[in-house]
């Protein structure tokens, strides 16, 4: 997003104005909330008590981010049209939600569950399976965390024209996030969301607007021009992209659908029909979103031609400045988009760090450390380790590894070690805590030993679906050979049938 038009003093302005804010929406809502910081549930999950608006949109905000825009749009530019995938695997990730989604939210009323490792602690009554789902969890947070990081700096170094360096640009919304999650909790970052999440629907359809005009035509003589000039972006993958987009599909759906802040955002629902619905209307999401993002980056091999593979990462940005060079109307848009792009992005990590907390202060803290601890000083704690994780990964991120898809990547390999735990473990009686943590922890090695090796595919197999594949393979023999526990299972049958 280097050299916008619009990038200085008014992006400057526009990002100060979306600070504020979010400073607001902390501040409003954590006043008169007597109890926000002394009880984990208020805190960290809005008192289980978010409405169909805020939790549609906090779903929203979890599974979409403005690096969605950023990041995705180049990726189809170098690809072509088989990133038409991509709304495939947004697709997946809510048919796994709707798996287990509704029946978690009814055992995690009964048992209050705050985090996802509540219910991993329930089910198999294991502290060596919760605490190596703790690590596996955190893991990805923390992958995912650094991952915004790296795109709040170039968000903000972009729409500032570089006035406002990455490394500066981090450090100031890092702290607005800080503030505003310390205030408000949950609440706060929900009704962040909001804001965040209708800003940018709206802003998406508008840049597409704008750049459906620049081209002055349709699909139809986009498709063409891209099959005279570069006839591999539109003809049929090979055999191994194809294997490796099965490969992704079981990656991301299976990894994403148990981030722990979108297993939170389940125990938060007010109701299950709240619960329910909002992921009725998230079923309609990855064509409007990241179909369209799919679009923009289709279009820019027409109005961008020949990129490298680092330039092409700043097309969405590119593409701004022809479109608000249109006209006074796509300027402005285009200057509250990139604000709301920003702000987007810091409301990923806002969602992220909460649930990164939540599990250092209610798992770690206060299942392992200090269970006699009160609930004030749980929450007090996980503040703290928050601010101090936080620390650590934007020293990693003052000189970002990798590019953003490929960060973006990385953290499910070992996250999606957790599935057959977690969902499984809801259907299947039967299955065992001993099988579960050796699936887990050589699933896990496989995933990491692949990945550290450089070796990550292989004949287009992510390694932590081969990882994955062990896992099951573990979790569910070794739990046939054990003896069923009748206890257990009755306790379970009951909570089921309830």
């Amino acid at each position: 997003m280097s050299d916008l038009t619009f990038a200085g003093a008014d992006g400057i302005i526009i990002l100060a104005v979306y600070a504020f804010l979010m400073l607001l929406i902390g501040y409003l809502s954590g006043r008169g909330e007597k109890n926000l910081h002394n009880s984990l549930s208020n805190y960290y999950l809005a008192g289980k008590n978010l409405g169909f608006i805020a939790l549609f949109f906090t779903l929203y905000a979890t599974q979409y981010s403005g690096n969605t825009v950023v990041g995705y749009a180049p990726s189809a530019y170098r690809t072509g049209f088989v990133w038409l995938q991509s709304i495939s695997f947004m697709t997946i990730i809510i048919g796994v939600y709707l798996l287990f989604a509704p029946r978690l939210y009814v055992i995690s009323k009964k048992r209050n569950f705050v985090t996802p490792s509540d219910w991993i602690s329930f089910r198999f009554n294991s502290k060596a399976v919760t605490i190596l789902a703790v690590m596996l969890m955190l893991w990805g947070l923390g992958n995912y965390l650094l991952e915004q990081l790296v795109a709040i700096g170039q968000a903000v170094s972009g729409l500032t024209g570089g006035t406002i360096p990455y490394q500066i640009g981090v450090i100031a919304f890092v702290l607005v996030m800080l503030i505003y999650e310390w205030m408000g909790g949950m609440k706060a970052v929900a009704f962040t969301d909001v804001m965040q999440g209708i800003v940018l629907m709206i802003g998406i359809v508008i840049f597409l607007f704008g750049a459906f005009q620049l081209i002055d035509g349709n699909l139809a003589t986009v498709t063409q021009h891209i099959a005279d000039t570069e006839p591999v972006k539109v003809g049929v993958p090979e055999m191994l992209t194809s294997v490796n987009w099965m490969s992704m599909l079981l990656l991301v759906g299976c990894g994403a659908a148990i981030y722990p802040h979108a297993v939170q955002r389940i125990y938060s629902a007010e109701s299950e029909r709240t619960l329910k619905r909002s992921f009725a209307r998230m079923a309609w999401m990855p064509p409007i979103t990241t179909g369209l993002v799919f679009l923009v980056g289709i279009l820019a091999i027409v109005l961008l031609p020949g990129l490298s593979e680092s330039n092409s990462e700043q097309i969405v940005g590119m593409m701004a400045n022809e479109i608000a060079a249109i006209n006074g109307f796509y300027y402005w848009v285009m200057i509250i988009f990139f604000g709301a792009i920003v702000a987007a992005i810091v409301s990923t990590a806002d969602s992220v760090l909460l649930s990164f907390s939540s599990l250092i202060s209610n798992d770690v803290y206060g299942k392992f450390i200090n269970p006699d601890a009160s609930e004030h000083k749980k929450v007090l704690v996980g503040k703290i380790i928050g601010v101090i994780a936080v620390g650590v990964l934007l020293l990693i991120a003052w000189n970002p590894p990798g590019t953003l898809y490929q960060i973006f990547v990385l953290k499910f390999e070992l996250l999606v070690q957790v599935f057959p735990a977690f969902v499984l473990g809801l259907y299947w009686k039967r299955m065992a805590s001993r099988p579960v943590f050796w699936g887990m922890l050589i699933g896990a090695v496989i995933a990491g030993i692949l990945t550290l090796s450089g070796n990550s595919t292989l004949y287009g197999i992510h390694g932590g679906v081969i990882g994955l594949a062990v896992n099951f393979l573990i979790a569910v023999g070794g739990s046939l050979m054990i003896p069923a526990d009748m206890e257990k299972e009755e306790e379970l049958e009951k909570i089921n049938l309830a």
